[in-house]
């Protein structure tokens, strides 16, 4: 079985997806680092010229011309909370929330412009309800919490890296003609919890609503060889590959059972410390329970899969 890796192979799996904007397909995608964004170009896996940042400049402008969204709801790795679903409601604007320590200052002063929507996030907030769930609107005046690793928490609202970093590749610094609403995970790393995160707003992919969930499948900052392939462990290795192999499955139990797995395989724990980056697969894998996958790329620690084709 072989998955995408390259830019000729993804584009063609891009170009395969559906155009289907009356029921879009929820995906998991490999939201990259703050050096997606980098002034220069690095060596880094995830630097501005790396395979992560070809493929999500070639992403969005597909999402938007293939599903033509009304909105997008979008969680990221990095903002957890515990029980009760937290969902942004920011009106005009959507303020950044630069939640990264040591970078030099050019990161502090990057822009991403972008509108929330009070309907869409109200929309949410009942939907978690209507499936049993708590939540509740997050506005601009309050801090959002825990977000992913940092420690301390960094302080204030707005959208974390693991958003507006990938979405500057993905749909430039401003997108003024569709709302952006942004959810929490499920701080506990359960897998069936998460994926209930992303089965309750099921419905919103056949509302016009695309529904993105960003994590890494790889993601140890305390064994920085393990985010390149080349220099990883075999064990993190079969990890990724096995993490393909597992979405693809054909039928949905077997698929969730597969996915579960994952977490007890020999490599996960040296590929995830914690496992907030990983977790965000299951949300996308809830939203998009029923129906086919389709692994968009399989490049290393950062792949992107449809669900729900």
């Amino acid at each position: 079985m072989s998955f995408p890796k390259t830019q000729s192979e993804w584009r063609t799996a891009l170009d395969a997806l559906p155009s289907t904007p009356e029921k879009i397909p929820a995906f998991f995608f490999g939201h990259g680092s703050p050096m997606l964004i980098a002034k220069q170009v690095t060596n880094s896996p995830m630097g501005p010229e790396s395979d992560l940042a070809k493929f999500l400049r070639d992403f969005g402008p597909v999402l938007k011309a293939k599903y033509k969204p009304k909105g997008i709801v979008v969680f990221s790795a990095h903002w957890e909370t515990i029980g009760v679903r937290h969902v942004t409601d920011y009106g005009d604007r959507n303020p950044l929330l630069m939640d990264y320590f040591g970078f030099e200052s050019y990161y502090y002063q990057q822009t991403f412009e972008s509108k929330g929507n009070r309907a869409l996030a109200e929309r949410v907030v009942m939907m978690y309800k209507e499936a049993g769930e708590e939540a509740k609107l997050s506005g601009v005046h309050e801090n959002r919490g825990w977000d992913g690793r940092t420690s301390p928490p960094r302080q204030g609202p707005g959208f974390d890296h693991g958003v507006f970093v990938p979405f500057k590749l993905m749909f430039g610094d401003k997108v003024d003609d569709v709302p952006i609403v942004q959810v929490s995970i499920e701080r506990s790393g359960d897998p069936e919890q998460n994926w209930a995160v992303g089965k309750a707003l099921s419905k919103l992919r056949e509302e016009g609503i695309l529904v993105l969930a960003g994590g890494l499948t790889v993601h140890n900052l305390h064994d920085r060889k393990q985010f390149s392939e080349k220099s990883a462990s075999s064990n993190v290795t079969m990890l990724d590959r096995a993490i393909t192999i597992a979405a693809s499955k054909s039928q949905p139990h077997e698929r969730k059972q597969s996915l579960f797995d994952l977490m007890k395989h020999d490599g996960f724990a040296q590929a995830h410390p914690s496992a907030e980056h990983f977790v965000p697969l299951y949300v996308a894998a809830g939203a998009g329970e029923e129906g086919g996958v389709q692994v968009v790329s399989a490049i290393y620690s950062a792949p992107t899969i449809a669900f729900g084709i």
